[in-house]
């Protein structure tokens, strides 16, 4: 956390989740927080930033929703939409999995995700994944 806040002011920080592996089968669960943060970094120093913590923390290439060591991910950036190369923001999976929205629900429940105008809270009541997330 100490690079992340570094580069950012830290406004608060998820407990720890874990969550049963998506896309892959017979691997280890995948361990989740959501992190809330102040920045005035534009979203593609942003995600810069997260590939570097990634790299930092020896994050090397490999199968498509296989364990790593990091993954860190922007989920949203205010009401900023991105679709580019890349950069999507709101990401991919803020609206359709439980270990997106469970963790970003105790730090930002009532961030409105955009385009739709939908809280984090509303769609964490309407999701329906039905894998798994605990809080350890």
């Amino acid at each position: 956390m100490s690079r992340l806040d570094a580069e950012t002011e830290i406004r608060a920080v998820s407990r720890m989740y874990a969550s049963e592996p998506f896309g892959r089968a017979f691997q280890p669960w995948f361990l989740n927080l959501a992190v809330r943060v102040a920045t005035r970094l534009p979203p593609r120093e942003l995600l810069r930033l997260a590939k570097r913590l990634e790299r930092d923390a020896g994050r090397r290439a490999g199968a498509r929703w296989g364990p790593r060591p990091l993954d860190a991910d922007i989920i949203l950036m205010g009401d900023t939409v991105i679709s580019e190369a890349g950069l999507t923001v709101p990401h991919v999976a803020t609206a359709c999995r439980l270990f997106c929205l469970v963790p970003v629900a105790e730090v930002a429940p009532e961030m409105v995700v955009p385009p739709g105008g939908r809280t984090v809270t509303q769609m964490l009541a309407t999701c329906e994944d039905k894998l798994e997330v605990i809080a350890i």
